[in-house]
């Protein structure tokens, strides 16, 4: 008796799958609905393939430090420059040497949902994560450059492993460590794209916080970004306390 369409479907798209004799059955099998499912199938294994590819692709920096001698890599990666209230967040992030995390980038190219998942797996799987964060009054005080450039030395300081070498996005910050600037780091470097998800995922979820207090800018959609609700929120309610007061147009409601 043939198995149902559902059971073969649970069975093919099991992550543990590996039955080359299954496949061989159902390739004989003339119902359209598994021919389908075989379809989806080799589609999903040619996407593990392209992501494997970009993975080992986005190790090139890691590999060549690795290669001089360096254990312990942090990529850093600061989020939350751009809005109009709330902190700048940066992430520091080591993972282990012999490690896959397929699908990680740039954190703004990947959908919410993603980033909630590799969020849960970067912390499952990495060796330390630090996490810096620096609030709207010392970024009015020093200017979001410096603010960013202090949240990751911060982000730096509460791992609980110190790193041999540095990989950051753009940047460069005051330390001992030797450092790399990558420009657009976030999509080149498995480290780097590895903070920029867990700096942007704390980020928002903070600013979901902030909702709670500050309801009236759509600070839990908008992560403190100058859209049209927050707007109209700045011009119905004024500013609150986490505003950032030297951003135009936040200062013009003083």
């Amino acid at each position: 008796m043939k198995q149902s369409i559902k059971i073969i479907k649970e069975r093919l798209f099991d992550p543990t799958f590996n039955d080359p004799a299954f496949l061989q059955e159902l390739l004989a099998d003339e119902r359209a609905g598994v021919q389908k499912l075989l379809q989806q199938y080799e589609k999903q294994l040619v996407k593990q393939q392209l992501l494997r590819e970009k993975y080992e692709e986005m190790m090139r920096f890691e590999n060549e430090a690795f290669q001089q001698g360096a254990r312990f890599i942090a990529g850093l990666d600061e989020v939350g420059r751009g809005p109009l209230a709330g902190p700048v967040v940066s992430a520091a992030v080591i993972l282990p040497k012999e490690c896959q995390i397929l699908g990680l980038n740039d954190s703004k190219q990947l959908s919410a949902k993603k980033r909630e998942e590799l969020f849960i797996e970067i912390q499952n799987k990495a060796v330390a994560v630090g996490i810096g964060v620096v609030s709207p009054e010392e970024i009015d005080r020093i200017n979001i450059y410096q603010a960013s450039r202090l949240a990751m030395k911060e982000a730096l300081i509460d791992l609980a492993v110190k790193p041999e070498h540095l990989l950051i996005d753009a940047m460069t910050i005051e330390t001992d460590i030797p450092q790399q600037s990558l420009i657009k780091g976030d999509a080149r470097s498995i480290s780097i794209a590895a903070a920029s998800i867990i700096a942007k995922v704390y980020r928002d979820n903070l600013m979901k916080d902030f909702h709670d207090v500050y309801p009236f800018y759509g600070f839990d959609q908008n992560a403190g970004y100058g859209t049209k609700v927050h707007l109209e929120g700045l011009a119905a309610h004024g500013i609150c306390p986490i505003h950032r007061k030297t951003f135009a147009p936040v200062k013009q409601y003083l």
